[in-house]
């Protein structure tokens, strides 16, 4: 008993400190946890369980404790018992955080439902493709390949959900973890960045948006940001000051968990270096572009329905959403949910120079636009795409180019091996070697 008092009373000491140095970040902390679990349950339709061990089980974000209300499909998520947020859940739209004190959204109209046609094979359709057999291929290094990828059984530190290898439009291989299969929806992550760069260039084939325009937005325009255009954006390098840090309090985790509408933080910023002269990657630029582009369509209606329309129904994506902020915005910087398969087709656009079974959905010059290395970026980045054009992973060709996220979320397009490969999961480099992986799945298709 003597020895049991004292441990209580530092335990309890112990608690008091770690509260104290970390209270500013616990609004972050049930922010996340709440969001993502009410996403990861209410739209992925994964177990609590499940997403208490995978998607949350990392600090600091595995100290927050959870009530789910599934009847009003609602996440509320504490630490301690302290700074108690909650997510909602909209069918189409997805989950959003509410505003402390204030459970209300300006939300009013929901997208139009999905409507793709499933009858032709994969790609262009959802049935099964007729079984196909390359001669140059190798197929027993492929599934070795793929195979190393994942974790085998009592280990968990690859992480991998999900591999798809696409060659000449034919799935080679695919492979998924326990918990997931093809209609397993999973988060992109900053993935989503790639979406709405493809929207845009949906709006650029309309002729709807030219990438050179200035005076974007009325705040700017009594200063020297009025000469920011649309590319400046694109290619994150508008000069304005961000602060992409996930460690800590910043400008991005204030932007998703804190603020009602994500687009108002980075339209506020001030330059920071010279307009076009710097590349400053920035989850804030992404949601000012979703702002930008709501401000193209003269209803809430009209902005939320085209990309479903435009894009996603024409490629048959039918599981695709981006969530919104409670202002009705797309989180287009980092809420993108879709299947293995649908990242795949999205993928597949790029490799046919935007053409889609005949139809033309964005030109053949915007996709040389989103793979152009922007200005001081060291050949790394497009217009919201990573690229591969300074030799980033060395053993890759030099015209990869990729949608990346968070953990290790990926859609890399090879249009010299005409490959694309999609991986999703929960890990990064360097635990996993995206360019071993890659240089391997290449030397298997010879």
């Amino acid at each position: 008993m003597k020895i049991i008092k004292p441990l209580l009373l530092l335990t309890v000491f112990a608690i008091g400190v770690f509260i104290y140095l970390e209270f500013p970040r616990l609004n972050i902390i049930s922010g996340y946890g709440a969001k993502n679990m009410c996403s990861c349950l209410f739209e992925a339709g994964r177990s609590q369980e499940l997403t208490e061990q995978t998607d949350n089980n990392f600090a600091p974000i595995d100290i927050a404790k959870y009530e789910v209300d599934t009847i009003n499909q609602k996440v509320t998520a504490s630490v301690f018992g302290l700074m108690k947020r909650t997510a909602v859940y909209h069918e189409d739209l997805g989950c959003q955080l509410v505003q402390k004190g204030n459970q209300q959204s300006d939300i009013t109209y929901f997208p139009v439902p999905h409507n793709c046609p499933d009858e032709a094979p994969y790609p262009y359709g959802n049935e099964e493709q007729k079984d196909s057999v390359f001669s140059n291929i190798n197929y027993t290094k492929l599934q070795d390949v793929v195979s190393n990828a994942f974790d085998t059984e009592g280990v968990d530190s690859l992480k991998t959900r999900s591999l798809l290898v696409l060659y000449k439009d034919q799935i080679i291989a695919e492979k998924y973890a326990q918990d997931f299969n093809k209609k397993s929806v999973i988060l992109g992550w900053s993935m989503t960045k790639s979406v709405m760069a493809t929207i845009f260039g949906v709006l650029e084939k309309q002729g709807k948006i030219d990438i050179n325009a200035t005076h974007l937005f009325p705040e700017w325009n009594n200063d020297e940001r009025a000469n920011i255009t649309l590319n400046g954006l694109l290619q994150m390098s508008s000069g304005l000051e961000w602060d992409e840090n996930y460690d800590e309090i910043s400008d991005v985790t204030q932007m998703l968990f804190l603020d009602k509408d994500m687009s108002q933080m980075q339209l506020h910023k001030p330059l920071e270096f010279e307009i076009n002269k710097h590349f400053n990657y920035s989850s804030g630029t992404t949601n000012l572009l979703s702002s930008y582009l709501r401000k193209q369509f003269e209803t809430h209606e009209a902005y939320l329905d085209f990309p479903v329309k435009q894009l996603y129904d024409k490629l048959g994506m039918s599981s695709m959403m981006i969530e919104t902020d409670l202002s009705g915005n797309y989180v287009g910087s980092s809420y993108g949910w879709a299947t293995t398969r649908d990242w795949g087709k999205l993928g597949l656009l790029y490799l046919h120079n935007g053409n889609w079974n005949g139809e033309q959905i964005i030109n053949e010059s915007w996709v040389d636009y989103v793979r152009t290395p922007c200005a001081n970026s060291d050949k790394i980045y497009g217009a919201q795409f990573w690229l591969n054009a300074g030799g980033r992973r060395p053993d890759v060709p030099l015209d990869m180019y990729a949608m990346e996220g968070y953990q290790g979320q990926m859609v890399f397009i090879i249009p010299s091996k005409d490959l694309v490969v999609v991986r999703m999961g929960l890990t990064e480099e360097p635990v996993i070697d995206f360019n071993t992986m890659l240089k391997e799945l290449i030397a298997a298709v010879h």
